[in-house]
């Protein structure tokens, strides 16, 4: 996605359609996170289906980790805050996203994968990303890929804004991932005290902004730490400020306008898919497990 100038003033901002407070559960082996995209807003939010929060220096919250468990027909992104985690996954991918780091793996047709936190103390903080795939890539070839906190593109506005472009195109800077079906921009944001950042956007594409230091006004509206806000898709600008010290990511993709069928790990077009994947995944054909002996793990969802 080509985006025009950060702080072009000619186009008319966004208001906030709704703002969510996440609601904290318990996923993988016991791991206690806050998710503030649920599956009822998959349909205004498309293409993205989940986001997540973890955020502990306990490591009873987050030691289980995230053994291992299938997925098909989309991807996850896991942008690592501070600290370790390991993946491993049954197309014989193997990578660590420590500090600033982020891991981005396609499902595709299959894979079976395990996230493991590779610290035993400290803080473990990050966020985990389902961004569904067009139909006509649910099935391809499963793909992996770790970033170092050193390869993401990184610039500084006028204003002192820190930005992180882990996906799309801002200000003429490449993010590390493009995808053109869903076209994603996924920014990290670190704010000195008074600092705006203005990034232009099509109507279209639906945008969200997720606040996990500090505080943040989009628009005229306050957020505050795990608050995420849902932009309405009019006007083509998003405006957001820092009264203080903040940091906050901020997504936006251009709708598929597909059906969303989803069961547990799976999501899919249609019930029928839905059904093939549960067989395939019982029968052993998403892919031969490394981590156990090659049997497939108890379905977790």
């Amino acid at each position: 996605m080509s985006i025009a100038k950060a702080n072009d003033g000619l186009i008319s901002p966004r208001a906030v359609e709704r703002v969510v407070t996440g609601r904290e559960v318990m996923e993988g082996a016991g791991v206690r996170i806050t998710r503030v995209l649920t599956q009822d807003l998959q349909r205004r939010l498309d293409p993205f289906l989940m986001l997540d929060i973890f955020r502990s220096d306990n490591p009873d919250d987050y030691g289980a980790g995230f053994p291992a468990h299938p997925h098909r027909g989309f991807e996850t992104v896991t942008f690592m805050v501070d600290g370790r985690m390991r993946h491993k996954d049954s197309a014989g991918h193997q990578g660590l996203v420590e500090n600033g780091g982020v891991q981005w793996m396609t499902a595709g047709r299959g894979v079976i994968h395990s996230e493991m936190p590779e610290q035993e103390n400290g803080m473990m903080e990050g966020f985990q990303l389902w961004l569904n795939l067009p139909a006509s890539e649910k099935m391809c070839t499963p793909w992996y890929r770790d970033f170092s906190s050193g390869d993401l593109p990184k610039f500084t506005t006028e204003q002192g804004v820190k930005v992180t472009v882990i996906a799309g195109e801002i200000d003429d800077t490449k993010g590390a991932v493009q995808r053109a079906g869903t076209e994603p921009l996924f920014l990290d944001l670190e704010f000195p005290v008074g600092a705006s950042f203005a990034a232009p956007l099509p109507a279209e594409f639906n945008a969200f902004v997720v606040v996990y230091r500090g505080s943040v006004g989009a628009g005229n509206t306050p957020l505050v730490q795990r608050q995420m806000a849902i932009f309405a898709n009019q006007g083509e600008k998003i405006e957001l400020k820092a009264s203080e010290r903040s940091r906050a990511i901020l997504l936006a993709g251009r709708p598929l306008n597909e059906p969303i069928a989803q069961h547990g790990p799976f999501v899919m077009n249609t019930n029928a898919e839905l059904h093939q994947a549960v067989a395939d995944f019982n029968a052993g054909r998403l892919g031969e497990w490394l981590l156990n002996g090659g049997e497939n793990p108890e379905p977790q969802w």
